[in-house]
Parts: C-alpha cells; structure tokens; sequence
C-alpha cells in the first residue's frame, strides 16, 4: 500500500526556500480548527487544542486505511494563525493577548461523516476537552507570499519583515492572518533546526 505524503505532492505550499520569499496561490482545502486565545507557551487550551487535533487527525487516518479505499497518508503538520484585537499586542510580544486559530489539513476525501465516527471513536478512549470547541471547514488564502524560517520561533522576526517587504514592494497589502506551518516536532528536535513556514496573504 503506497502512502501519500500531501507535503511532497504540493511542494510549493510546504517546502518553501528559506533564503528567499516566494508568491504561491494558495486553494481552498480542509481543515480541522480549534480557536483560542492566550500565551502558547503556557496556555493549557493551547496545548489541549494540539492534542485534540492529531488525536482526531490519527483517528480518520486509521479510518480511511482501514475503509474499502485502504488508502494511507501522511498527518498533515499543525498550522497556525495568529492575531490580536490590537496587533500592537501582537507586534510587542504580549502573548497573553494573542490569539490563535490551531489546524490540521484534511484530504479532500474527507467529509463529515469520516469526522463524526472518528470523534465517536475518540471520546470512547480518552477525555480531550478541546474536542468540544472544534470545527471542520473551508479555508481559503489565494494569493500569498511565504518563506521557510529555520530556528526558534523567538527568532522569526528578520523573516517576517522579509515578507512584509516583499509585499510592499509588490505594490500590495497585508491581507488576512499571519499563518505558520511547524514542519518539526519541537518536542524533539534542537530548536536551532526548527523548521516553521511563514505565510502572509496578500491583496
């Protein structure tokens, strides 16, 4: 049975070049979404929010493997979108005011019903409060620039002005929430190899 890896079939949306900013146009796709606000770091709806996705997100995947498709694939990555009601919160670092929209990519063939069973499926083996407050939707960017950060997320700052740039000098604007991509698992690897795509919608 081949296993399909989403990140290598659309290249361009998740393995940017890191030295420089690249235009994508991004399709609509599915996702599941929790929403929260707070500091990531020590928020516990933050990190219950992680644990509510990939547990949902493993549970589908076992399910379409196991269905009469016996397809399998690859976990898509956690993303995120950040904001706040003042972005001078946002642009100062006080986390506290932050807030953030947590997601996992679904494949296409993936409806409600597949979500449904599996969230059945869940709560019989393990009680995740953040399972309460998810969603499965539609996202849409479209037109976006992004880059490939490499470090600690601490240290992003160089390549988010970098996007900001790259915009402005396509005689654009900023449109919609700034969107990150964790590609490595922080809870292993060295934080100087981190991997994070950043993106920014563009209008």
């Amino acid at each position: 049975m081949e296993k399909i890896d989403y990140k290598k079939e659309w290249k361009q949306l998740y393995n940017p070049s890191a030295k420089e900013v690249t235009e994508v146009d991004v399709p609509e796709m599915r996702f599941l979404v929790i929403d929260g606000e707070g500091d990531p770091e020590t928020t516990t709806a933050f990190h219950e929010a992680v644990e509510a996705l990939f547990s949902l997100s493993y549970a589908i995947k076992f399910k379409v493997k196991k269905g009469a498709s016996q397809t399998d694939y690859a976990v898509m990555p956690l993303e995120g979108l950040w904001w706040a009601d003042d972005m001078v919160a946002f642009k100062s670092g006080d986390k506290a005011r932050w807030k953030w929209r947590l997601m996992v990519m679904q494949p296409a063939f993936v409806d409600e019903a597949m979500v449904a069973t599996a969230i059945e499926d869940v709560r019989k083996k393990r009680a995740l409060p953040a399972l309460d407050r998810f969603r499965f939707e539609r996202f849409f960017e479209g037109r976006c620039a992004q880059i490939m950060h490499i470090g600690p997320f601490s240290e992003e700052g160089p390549a988010i002005e970098k996007l900001h740039q790259f915009i402005a000098s396509a005689g654009c604007e900023l449109s919609g929430k700034h969107h990150e991509i964790y590609l490595s698992d922080t809870r292993k690897a060295d934080p100087s190899k981190w991997k994070t795509i950043l993106r920014q919608p563009m209008a």
